[in-house]
């Protein structure tokens, strides 16, 4: 585990409970104390890392902010070049890119756990933080399905549900409904708090539920949203649309009856699809369609929630 904050650190709490052997690495020093303390190896450097990963034929995950990901590649790419690798950053894109300009050798499969606090740090870390969350896992033409598979397990053995999806697919997605949701929560901080006291003083559920992901720590914010920008720009563009509609609407006729019927629409819809019955089902991974399979699987809001041989096992 390359990185011990919140998700590697869990990430590493949760392997470990499964019964697998696990080590990390880390730049801070604090993580790395705390690790040790709890009675986790850190390796003193992310060379020695990674070569035990090489010796191990271990998976080797990427637990590190967008910026930082260029340099742990290049250390991947000199001490584990043909390493099963995954990681558990925001945003895919730009990371499957990265990884092959940099470890084209390694047998990637992008992940992004849908699962956080806006706390940080190991100390934040929990062992059951991905317990039926949903795990995004990549599936591009170059996807290797065996190690597609072998990180399909780790993850499941976390407690997760899979979603595949492709890179950009992913992104897309994302942009909506987690990025989004915390540049919203931003400026409806900023405009609630420019109310002052007496605001605040009578700021209750709506206000705290509307900026609770405020509270996180901006650079993370950043990395994560400046990391997305393209899908970002047109989700905020859709948004903006909206406010516009919903200001002009308010402005001559002193209506918001559209904005809100269509806000409710979309809530319900939410919880329809949440709560939606799914017929049990396999995907052979051995079947020369097997991406296609993957990706119409997560396309159709559906999950793997287990493996059996070469079968996926999806609701």
């Amino acid at each position: 585990m390359i990185g011990l904050g919140l998700i590697g650190g869990s990430l590493l709490r949760a392997a470990r409970e499964s019964g697998r052997q696990v080590w990390g690495f880390t730049t801070s020093s604090v993580d790395a104390e705390a690790a040790t303390v709890d009675g986790f190896t850190v390796e003193s450097g992310v060379d020695g890392a990674l070569r035990l990963a090489r010796e191990r034929d271990a998976i080797v995950v990427i637990a590190v902010p967008l910026p930082a990901v260029d340099k742990t590649l290049a250390a991947v790419a000199a001490h584990a070049p043909e390493c099963v690798l995954t990681d558990v950053v925001s945003v895919k894109a730009p990371v499957e890119m990265a990884v092959r300009q940099t470890a084209s050798r390694a047998r990637y499969v992008g992940g992004h756990p849908m699962a956080g606090t806006t706390s940080s740090g190991w100390a934040a870390g929990s062992a059951d933080l991905f317990r039926d969350a949903s795990w995004v896992l990549t599936v591009e033409d170059e996807t290797d399905v065996a190690a597609w598979r072998d990180v399909a397990q780790l993850v499941l053995d976390c407690g997760a549900r899979i979603v595949p999806a492709s890179a950009a697919g992913h992104d897309d997605a994302v942009a909506r409904i987690s990025h989004l949701p915390h540049l919203l929560a931003a400026v409806l901080a900023a405009v609630g708090a420019d109310g002052g006291d007496l605001a605040l003083a009578l700021a209750a559920g709506s206000y705290s539920d509307g900026t609770r992901v405020a509270g996180t720590r901006p650079e993370l914010v950043r990395a994560m949203c400046e990391g997305n920008r393209g899908p970002l720009l047109d989700a905020v563009d859709d948004a903006l649309g909206r406010l516009g509609a919903a200001r002009g609407a308010l402005a001559s006729t002193g209506s918001l009856g559209a904005t809100v019927e269509a806000g409710h629409r979309g809530w319900q819809t939410l919880q329809d699809h949440r709560g939606a019955p799914r017929e049990p089902g396999r995907i052979d991974l051995t079947a020369p369609d097997v991406r296609e399979a993957l990706l119409g699987l997560g396309a159709g809001g559906g999950r793997i929630v287990g493996l059996d041989g070469d079968f996926a096992l999806t609701v």
